[in-house]
């Protein structure tokens, strides 16, 4: 049991296929669930978060796509132009077609600029709801994957260091308030019991602890495969496979018996072959370990959210 869901701001990470935006959604469920309201943020405009919860896709705006989880997606220039309004009392009518360019021009020159919007934005959502200005109990990112997550997170101390006075030094001091802050925010990694999966996390963990002041909350092993048969099991699954066994089931079931002992041989050689991977995991990031079970499905939709989120639920004790 951990206080994961006792932040105000969670973001999740992890290497391209491994279901971290599934993952990311079952969490949003699972606070609803417990009667939060929560703001999902999704990054990387892909624009199919929503669809984990058989929802269209969303914009800049807020919308509810499940009881108490509204979900929107970060556009550069809404980002902009909303930090514009804010900001620098600059009023914003139509597009800002010329003003994007230039920032354009000026986020691929300087490190962090681009990074700024995004992770100043879902900082700005949990100041406000600090301040009683918004009413979200949770927000959730479904942040960029491993090898560009750390850039985001870092994105207010590198300008911090580009930018020596002013007001926009002064917003990146309370930026880098909330992301430090154990009681506040936790960035948690989504990993797969595989060793290119489990290397890029052990990597990436040790790099946040080394190159930001973000908390590290915890790690969630996806997509882990059931133990068919234990230790004990063996001698009979062992019989079971000897000749004289296979004659009998054959006679009794025909050829597929043998296709079944295959299967099931197989499964546990890759549940074993994983273990491994799951122990170098636990020795080297030092963090807590919850553990989802491998879906056997094609689709992705609310039935398989609501399934993972139940699982996630009770590796957290709810």
């Amino acid at each position: 049991m951990i206080d994961l869901l006792d932040r105000r701001l969670l973001f999740i990470t992890g290497k391209g296929g491994v279901g971290k935006s599934t993952v990311t959604a079952a969490t949003a469920m699972v606070a609803a669930d417990q009667g939060k309201k929560v703001l999902l943020v999704e990054v990387d405009a892909k624009g199919n978060l929503t669809n984990l919860f058989e929802h269209e896709p969303v914009g800049f705006d807020p919308v509810q796509v499940y009881p108490g989880v509204f979900a929107m997606q970060l556009n550069t220039e809404a980002s902009l132009r909303e930090y514009l309004k804010l900001n620098l009392r600059i009023p914003m009518v139509g597009r800002i077609g010329p003003i994007a360019n230039v920032f354009d021009f000026v986020a691929n020159a300087a490190p962090g600029v681009k990074e700024i919007l995004t992770v100043g934005k879902v900082c700005w959502e949990v100041r406000e709801s600090i301040e009683g200005r918004a009413d979200w109990d949770l927000v959730i990112v479904d942040a960029a994957a491993t090898g560009h997550v750390l850039a985001q997170l870092d994105a207010p101390r590198t300008i911090r260091e580009l930018v020596q006075t002013g007001p926009i030094r002064g917003q990146t001091e309370w930026m880098m308030d909330i992301l430090s802050s154990p009681s506040l925010t936790a960035l948690n990694v989504v990993t797969a019991p595989e060793e290119m999966p489990v290397n890029e996390t052990i990597e990436l963990v040790a790099r946040a602890r080394e190159e930001t002041t973000v908390p590290l909350g915890a790690v969630i092993v996806n997509r882990v495969l059931p133990e068919p048969f234990t230790t004990e099991d063996e001698p009979v699954f062992a019989a079971l496979a000897g000749p004289e066994a296979t004659a009998v089931l054959r006679a009794e079931l025909g050829e597929g018996a043998s296709g079944v002992l295959d299967a099931a041989r197989l499964a546990v050689a890759l549940r074993r072959s994983r273990v491994p991977h799951l122990d170098a995991l636990r020795d080297a990031v030092d963090l807590p370990l919850l553990y989802l079970p491998f879906l056997f499905v094609r689709d992705h939709g609310l039935r398989v959210t609501r399934v993972v989120a139940e699982a996630l639920g009770a590796e957290l004790g709810l």
